[in-house]
């Protein structure tokens, strides 16, 4: 276990990506984490409501438990923690091309995560949504298609995203406990 001094910011699946006031966790050592650890083995090495934010960024794709990994992530935040989350949307070509994913995001999935879907009862752990969005590749036309996608995203995951699909989905959530 970390000591109870330490950051309490997480960056798990770190890789280059190190954060400097964060606790960077990852599943090798030649990325020089301070934690290594296989995220699909639970329990992470962290006590309970542990730390203020975390970071997720093109980590949760490669897990093999979604539903799992939210509940850890959960588990280790304290209530009204900061999830930082980044995972390719569905439709970006690289969701398919990296061999490592395996699982693909809509813009809906976390909503399985919050009070207001009907089918929340996978787990009990639940986070308010801050902020989702579609991100496009910066290119002019990408600037006009993500203002409507973000506007109308049922429209646009059912109607649009193979003619214009997108690059990635970024998710800020706030962890509820009671």
């Amino acid at each position: 276990m970390i000591a109870a001094s330490a950051p309490k910011v997480l960056n798990i699946g770190c890789g280059r990506l190190r954060m400097p006031d964060a606790i960077n966790l990852d599943v090798t050592d030649r990325t020089n984490p301070d934690v290594v650890h296989d995220l699909n083995c639970r329990p992470w090495p962290f006590d309970d409501n542990r730390f203020e934010v975390v970071h997720a960024r093109d980590i949760i794709e490669h897990l093999h438990d979604t539903v799992a990994v939210m509940e850890e992530i959960h588990r280790v935040c304290h209530p009204g923690a900061i999830v930082h989350l980044t995972v390719p949307h569905f439709s970006a070509a690289g969701a398919f091309t990296d061999p490592t994913h395996v699982r693909f995001f809509s813009l809906f999935t976390f909503d399985y995560f919050t009070e207001r879907h009907p089918n929340n009862f996978y787990t009990s752990c639940r986070f308010r949504p801050q902020v989702i969005q579609l991100i496009f590749h910066p290119r002019l036309l990408n600037k006009v298609v993500w203002r409507l996608a973000n506007r109308f995203p049922r429209a646009y995951e059912e109607r649009w995203a193979w003619i214009f699909p997108a690059w990635f989905i970024n998710a800020q959530l706030e962890v509820v406990k009671q």
